[in-house]
């Protein structure tokens, strides 16, 4: 059983908002559509829940055609980044309302209710009206309202945004988990990378209104299918670089070179990408680039040190606190088996593990 989306195209006064996107999204699991501000992640969830009608392509469910059916006959729920409640509701209302909708009894109601409250951090607050809530707290209704629903489509677009760091990353754990129980199909957007990662399941990257890869995350993360999805799935963004492979011998733009066998394919222009965490402040063997600091960004666990390298920019991340003067020069140590090549056109034509890709 399954959502199966052919096709499916949206375009608005001659524009695209979604090329081509084609996904099957099983029962029971995670699904994260993950991508920058404007990539069509809205735009793609609106469509599933029945909200838009697609311009071309096909969407079924179990199998029955659902294309354009409205949003009313279809069994969905859906919490946005910017809650919305009824104000003139309390907040145990606002909760079970979908309950009462579909004509639960007082039992169910006051029982799945309390549960929802429970786990969303609510029980205190039930008696009070939405406006008497923080943002965090109205955003928490929302949820425990799409919880209690049981639809068999969650849709969920950035909708931990507003909640502080403890809730966030206890809600991300717990989340899934909860829905996937319910057998319901569970959709996720957002534009970090770490929050697909933490989510698991499946992701689909999108660009531009078009799926570039959708998969196991885990998987897609080590072996993006170009060098867009690789950006997608990466923060701080994906380093690169020009190379000219002859024999095992790579040159870089600045006339340096450096050796590795790991990766066997024809000689020619590739350019090397490589994520922030594995650009090492150091002097150890590997291949080393060379640039200036640019500016150095402190969190406290972390520093984030960024590179100028002619037209290139790079971003090195290194535990602690790690002090650079902007101007100074710098080097950076790469290990040959953390790196991405791709053609020039973009394509990955090794990943990290050295593995030629068909």
């Amino acid at each position: 059983m399954s959502l199966t989306l052919t096709g499916i195209g949206k375009r608005v006064a001659g524009e695209d908002h979604i090329r081509d996107v084609s996904l099957t999204l099983a029962h029971g699991t995670v699904n994260v559509l993950l991508g920058p501000t404007l990539s069509g992640k809205t735009s793609l969830m609106r469509l599933m829940a029945g909200l838009d009608k697609p311009t071309a392509g096909t969407m079924t469910f179990d199998g029955r055609d659902i294309t354009g059916l409205d949003v009313r006959k279809r069994s969905v729920a859906m919490v946005y980044q910017q809650f919305i409640n009824y104000p003139t509701l309390t907040v145990f209302e606002n909760i079970v309302s979908p309950l009462r909708v579909a004509g639960a009894s007082k039992a169910e109601i006051e029982k799945r209710g309390q549960e929802a409250a429970a786990l969303l951090r609510l029980t205190p607050y039930l008696d009070r009206t939405p406006l008497q809530l923080s943002g965090g707290q109205q955003q928490r209704t929302a949820i425990a309202r799409a919880l209690v629903k049981g639809a068999d489509l969650v849709l969920m677009d950035e909708p931990l945004a507003n909640l502080d760091y403890k809730l966030r990353e206890e809600l991300r754990e717990e989340l899934p988990r909860l829905f996937a129980a319910t057998g319901s199909i569970f959709v996720y957007a957002t534009t970090e990378p770490t929050e697909a990662l933490l989510l698991g399941g499946h992701t689909a990257t999108l660009w531009e209104g078009r799926v570039t890869q959708f998969g196991r995350t885990a998987e897609i993360y080590r072996t993006p299918r170009d060098l867009i999805t690789a950006k997608v799935l990466s923060d701080p963004p994906l380093n690169t670089v020009s190379v000219a492979k002859s024999g095992n011998t790579y040159r870089l733009p600045d006339g340096s070179s450096f050796e590795t066998g790991r990766f066997q394919v024809a000689d020619g222009a590739y350019l090397i990408g490589f994520r922030a965490h594995h650009a090492r402040l150091s002097d150890a063997p590997g291949l080393h680039l060379a640039g200036h600091v640019a500016v150095s960004e402190i969190t406290g666990s972390e520093s984030y040190i960024h590179v100028d390298a002619g037209a290139d920019r790079w971003v090195a991340l290194a535990s602690g606190v790690v002090k650079v003067d902007p101007g100074a020069p710098i080097r950076l140590s790469l290990d040959p088996q953390h790196l991405f090549l791709f053609s020039p056109s973009g394509a990955l034509v090794a990943a990290a593990d050295a593995a030629p890709v068909a």
